[in-house]
């Protein structure tokens, strides 16, 4: 039994205690029992949620592992991970997904939910063992890593994935469109000469994607289509009219996206490289609204390790991804706190997720499963890679000034993190 004391529900400013017993929150303001931990004056909030985690286990521990990405995400205030499938080998056993979680359960960091792979070996070509892979843990199917060029394995595994009541989740470019560009397509990467990525081979993706699931929602199949980094305002335009039509599409949109934009490349530095690529602040803007109206249904990091030394090759050279899952909400609190306000920003982290998986919605209710953060919304300090938990420890944001840190983490009723 843990009692966190001095600590504050959002949008209240009375001090209160929870109390944490065999895993669910026992209540509130009972006599203080067991240990005792001082919450600093912090908001309680429920453990984060992250839907797009890139991992790296098995086979890639060099970038990542479970112990420090999920010690990463703990650090960030996550309470739960869906990790990406596209490791060594391609996570499309079930022996594998039970591996994992079974690991991952023994770490005492953010409990693991993997996603399989929604065909063997993520070629593209056959689908994967969907019902036996749901059967031993699997969150979501996705080929997250590369994109489904074959629409008909796409539409056989959504009907499929919607029979078994899952989520499937989409890397939305077109390979032959996005050919070898390495960022947005623009005056940027016109005046750099680098190849460029278009707007159009994401926007032409989801294009597809939504016809595929309103053809199967109108043979009343239960599909659930889910768009994963969605980086351009076409796209979410699209998005935005699929939901009007009643269609069962979401979309998360990344804080890279928002904060980051294709300005950034006149670096060089392959640390902004990502796929999608950075966009343009049109773009950013355009996603910005997204998420004030409700068209983007949450927030995901994308977090995607690599070795430094990985990541110090030219562009053209370079594997895409960052890494920040540990500052994904003081960034998003830092940057957008007042334009969106701690309520949503939270939802987008918390509930949003969870409604976009068929998850019960996280709560701080007494006999709910205790897994909470604590959040100082007021102490500023910088960036600083070095203190990382995960492997990468490079960012964009290395010395930006934050506020928002997590200062402790509790996951199933047990601590997880603790500044």
């Amino acid at each position: 039994m843990i009692t966190i004391t001095n600590i504050k529900r959002v949008g209240s400013e009375k001090t209160e205690s929870v109390t944490i017993e065999g895993g669910l929150i026992k209540g509130w303001n009972l006599p203080e029992e067991g240990d005792i931990i001082d919450g600093q004056g912090g908001t309680v909030a429920p453990a984060l949620i992250e839907l797009h985690a890139h991992l790296r286990e098995p086979g890639q521990t060099e970038k990542e592992d479970l112990s420090s990405g999920l010690a990463a995400a703990a650090a960030g205030g996550y309470g739960t991970v869906v990790s990406m499938p596209n490791t060594s080998p391609v996570v499309d056993d079930p022996a594998i997904v039970r591996t994992l979680i079974e690991k991952a359960a023994g770490l005492g960091f953010a409990r693991l939910r993997p996603a399989a792979a929604l065909t063997k070996g993520q070629k593209g070509e056959e689908l994967a063992e969907l019902t036996y892979l749901k059967e031993a843990g699997a969150a979501m199917f996705t080929d997250d890593g590369r994109t489904n060029e074959n629409a008909r394995t796409l539409r056989l595994g959504l009907e499929t994935a919607g029979s078994l009541g899952m989520v499937i989740s989409v890397h939305a470019e077109d390979a032959s469109l996005r050919a070898d560009g390495v960022m947005n397509e623009g005056p940027v990467s016109e005046a750099l000469g680098l190849p460029g990525n278009p707007a159009a081979a994401e926007a032409a993706r989801v294009a597809r994607d939504i016809e595929i699931v309103a053809g199967l929602h109108a043979q009343g199949v239960p599909a659930r289509l889910h768009v994963q980094h969605l980086s351009t305002a076409r796209a979410l335009d699209l998005v935005r009219a699929a939901k009007a039509q009643g269609l069962p599409v979401t979309c998360e949109v990344c804080p890279h996206h928002l904060t980051l934009t294709d300005e950034a490349l006149r670096s060089f530095d392959a640390i902004y490289k990502v796929a999608p690529p950075l966009r343009t602040q049109a773009d950013a803007d355009h996603l910005l609204e997204g998420l004030r109206d409700g068209s983007v249904d949450c927030l995901a990091t994308d977090h995607a390790p690599h070795t430094r030394a990985e990541k110090e090759r030219d562009l053209l050279d370079a594997p895409s991804g960052i890494a920040y899952i540990e500052l994904a909400f003081p960034l998003m609190y830092t940057r957008f706190g007042e334009t969106l306000g701690l309520e949503r920003i939270l939802d987008l982290m918390t509930a949003a997720p969870a409604r976009v998986m068929g998850w019960a919605a996280p709560t701080l209710d007494a006999g709910q499963k205790a897994d909470l953060v604590i959040l100082d919304l007021t102490t500023e300090r910088p960036v600083n890679p070095a203190e990382f938990r995960s492997k990468a420890k490079f960012t964009p944001w290395a010395g930006e000034t934050l506020k928002g840190w997590p200062v402790l983490t509790v996951v199933d009723g047990k601590v997880a993190f603790q500044r």
